[in-house]
């Protein structure tokens, strides 16, 4: 794949904008724009080890759903612009503040800034296991141009129904973009392979966020993981849902998540036989889990 911002078409938007002069859906210039830098303690188990995940938070986001807990940067793009060369250093620093991952946290739109920043790293000594943690929203090729760069693909599997997706992200056809995506990951970095410590070497964790008055639409969600991979993918089911930023635009939105329709998930997964599931608790509903976006670590410091 050939990477042209003067003709952006990194992700299924097809905007073709020249982010040298403007921007397209996801707001993303030609630089990288970054709002937080932090040790996340709150990823899955498998990636976060003693002192957490190496979170980078991109701003800007080429899904950009109605009830996006991080919508002050994913909608409003707040964050500071970096070069590649300052991206590089970042991604030292957290490897220097002993993180477990390097946890790259929407960065569809940054593809071509991380890559290079990724070989300016690795050349100072970089070595972390570098997690692409995304919406799914992806071409296939974009993912093939992170061969050799990624070691762990974490997206989300949002929604089953093209008029979901239409409804709450603008992209009807963001199920079968996103089905085509993971299998790329998962045809790129294979199987799960956990080291003996049980911090994840290699492979594919698929979120998925049960929202209320879908939960049929999260058990065809499972139905399809379970023929497509078996167990050799790790499933991380949340019940996490708060409504925040557009939500209560939707009837369905406008409410928690209740207890029967997780737990209905829940069971759903255990019945058709995966093991390899993170649940988790209900108090996760809450927008204390949200990070502040203040811009720590993004500066080099003095």
């Amino acid at each position: 794949m050939t990477i042209d911002l003067h003709n952006c078409r990194l992700c299924p938007r097809d905007c073709g904008v020249d982010r040298y002069k403007g921007t397209g859906f996801c707001g993303a210039g030609d630089k990288a724009r970054v709002a937080l830098v932090s040790l996340h303690p709150w990823e899955e188990p498998c990636l976060t080890g003693e002192k957490g995940a190496g979170t980078v938070f991109f701003s800007y986001c080429n899904l950009r759903c109605c009830f996006c807990q991080n919508h002050e940067i994913s909608h409003g793009g707040k964050g500071e612009e970096v070069t590649e060369v300052r991206l590089a250093e970042i991604f030292l620093e957290q490897q220097e503040r002993g993180a477990a991952t390097l946890d790259l946290v929407t960065p569809t739109h940054y593809v071509p800034q991380i890559i290079s920043a990724l070989g300016l790293a690795r050349d100072k000594g970089f070595s972390l296991p570098v997690v692409y943690n995304s919406s799914a929203y992806e071409k296939v090729e974009t993912i093939e141009a992170l061969k050799g760069r990624v070691d762990i693909y974490l997206p989300d599997l949002k929604y089953f129904s093209g008029e979901s997706a239409r409804a709450y992200s603008e992209a009807k056809d963001y199920p079968e973009t996103a089905k085509a995506a993971i299998r790329a990951m998962f045809h790129q970095v294979g199987p799960l392979q956990f080291r003996e410590d049980g911090s994840l070497e290699s492979g594919v964790i698929v979120r998925h966020m049960v929202l209320p008055g879908h939960r049929h639409e999260s058990m065809e969600i499972l139905d399809w993981l379970w023929q497509e991979f078996g167990d050799e993918v790790q499933l991380s089911l949340m019940s996490q849902y708060t409504p925040m930023y557009r939500a209560g635009e939707h009837k369905n939105l406008s409410r928690r998540l209740t207890t029967f329709e997780y737990d209905s998930v829940v069971e759903h997964a255990l019945k058709l036989g995966i093991t390899r599931c993170y649940t988790q608790e209900r108090r996760a509903a809450s927008e204390e889990y949200v990070p502040e976006f203040d811009g720590r670590g993004v500066r080099r410091q003095p």
